[in-house]
């Protein structure tokens, strides 16, 4: 397994400050240039030399789509936010007073969708655990603090606000021993699922720290890791200083006996196309654990069918499962990459008539909204209506998963807060349970508990457990 390291690139990050210091980046137009400078004082903007040099086709800058994937940009903001920007820099505001604007802008980009810190947020031992999110019974997201960052930044990113300066908004945990005892009172969590940020921005011996006490949990039967490093710096598994120690570890992760599958975040088949990112599948999957691969469908990036269909049939070849296409979530510069949701759908049917079998493991259009992930499955004339099927792939309520409910069809919509029920009713039947007050988090329910759980009705979901 080892992997020469004397001439192998090392990682150094190009931001909104010494990017003009690469050849290709100072050769763009001027107004390009101060476009990204404006763009990244509200988004966060963060790339790398691996990017720059093999990723991107600078004969089609600035319409390449892996430019538009890691290039903040003005047309990302609204026009008027970018002026007010443009504005203040130009009128040499203080640090303070570049503040002030940026920080209204960011106020209305709705950070942190879905509930994500006021509902998703479980409370253990009188407090809330932090860098923990515990929306669905059998799966728990954790955050640990040293993987708040990422080798590059996705512009479409649904967690921006993890990385542009504001504390409040960021979720972190900087050891696993209150986690631990979590997962031990709640054995209803079999998967834990570790992200950021991007846990593999971090040296393996901290990775480590935070896997390894896992591993005495015996609920604990699944672990996933959620990365982008396998599109923009798989040297991460394949000539970093310690890729090696990386693949044991992950090796250790598997010998126990537990499922590791890295979530590879995907969103273009170039991504796939490198030799090195090829071979850093190889080496994930040479240590048993599994690749699968994600994203959502933006607009100005991966909006065709048929670059869909390249990268699933290509991940199926390396051994990388396609797993969701994603509706782009409506934070952030949402507005830039957003389709409609009858869009989002034409282009995965599409796609999906292209491949064989075996990359029809992918789920989707799939929207990750507050009662869980809703799946757009057409839009059918009903009784002389034309509505969208929506299903639950999985929800708050486990009684709502695999419910199909309808919604008036609108050609615009591009997220279920757009929608309306059909049929007359007057509301879905998941607003019930949103409109409720929270309620603190109960005890794990013992297996009495949960049977009733199962069979209330959605209008009357009662109290949420403390792992939903």
């Amino acid at each position: 397994m080892h992997t020469s390291t004397a001439n192998s690139p090392r990682y150094r990050a190009i931001t909104a400050r010494n990017f003009l210091e690469q050849p290709q980046c100072a050769a763009l137009p001027k107004d390009v240039r101060h476009s990204i400078q404006v763009a990244s004082h509200v988004l966060p903007f963060r790339t790398n030399e691996y990017v720059i040099d093999q990723l991107i086709d600078w004969n089609n800058v600035p319409d390449d789509p892996i430019f538009q994937l890691t290039f903040t940009q003005g047309s990302m903001l609204q026009r008027e936010d970018f002026l007010s920007v443009e504005r203040v820099l130009a009128q040499g505001g203080s640090g303070e007073d570049v503040a002030a604007v940026v920080s209204k802008i960011r106020s209305r980009l709705n950070p942190h969708p879905a509930g994500q810190m006021t509902d998703n947020v479980p409370t253990w031992e009188g407090r809330p655990l932090e860098g923990v999110q515990h929306k669905y019974g059998e799966t728990l997201l954790y955050f640990p603090s040293q993987g708040q960052t990422c080798h590059a930044y996705c512009t479409f990113c649904f967690r921006w606000a993890q990385f542009v300066g504001m504390p409040d908004m960021k979720f972190q945990s900087k050891n696993p021993e209150r986690l631990t005892g979590y997962l031990r009172a709640h054995p209803r969590v079999t998967d834990v699922l570790i992200t950021g940020g991007d846990p593999l921005v971090m040296k393996t011996s901290s990775l480590a720290s935070h896997l390894a006490p896992l591993l005495d949990i015996e609920s604990v039967q699944n672990i996933r890791i959620g990365t982008k490093s396998v599109a923009y710096w798989p040297y991460r598994f394949v000539s970093d200083p310690d890729a090696d120690d990386l693949l044991r570890l992950f090796e250790r992760v598997t010998a126990s006996g537990r499922h590791l599958t890295i979530m590879g975040h995907y969103s273009h088949p170039r991504e796939l196309s490198t030799p090195v990112a090829q071979a850093a599948i190889q080496r994930i999957r040479s240590t048993g654990a599994h690749v699968r691969m994600q994203s959502p469908v933006l607009r100005h990036i991966n909006d065709d069918p048929n670059t869909w269909a390249e990268m699933w049939r290509l991940g199926v070849r390396l051994g990388a499962i396609p797993y969701y296409m994603f509706v782009e979530r409506d934070t952030g510069p949402h507005q830039y990459f957003e389709l409609p949701l009858v869009r989002t759908k034409e282009i995965f049917d599409e796609a999906y008539r292209q491949v064989s079998g075996l990359a029809r493991t992918v789920r989707g259009p799939s929207m990750s909204a507050w009662p869980g992930k809703v799946q757009v499955d057409g839009s059918p004339t009903i009784r002389g209506e034309r509505v969208f099927a929506l299903r639950f792939l999985q929800a708050r309520d486990p009684a709502w998963v695999g419910r199909p409910f309808f919604a008036e069809f609108d050609p615009k919509a591009t997220w279920l807060s757009d929608l309306r029920p059909a049929f007359g009713e007057s509301r879905f039947f998941f607003e019930d349970a949103q409109a409720q007050p929270r309620q603190e988090p109960r005890r794990e329910p013992n297996s009495q508990s949960l049977v009733q759980l199962s069979r209330r009705t959605p209008a009357n979901p009662g109290p949420r457990p403390a792992s939903l």
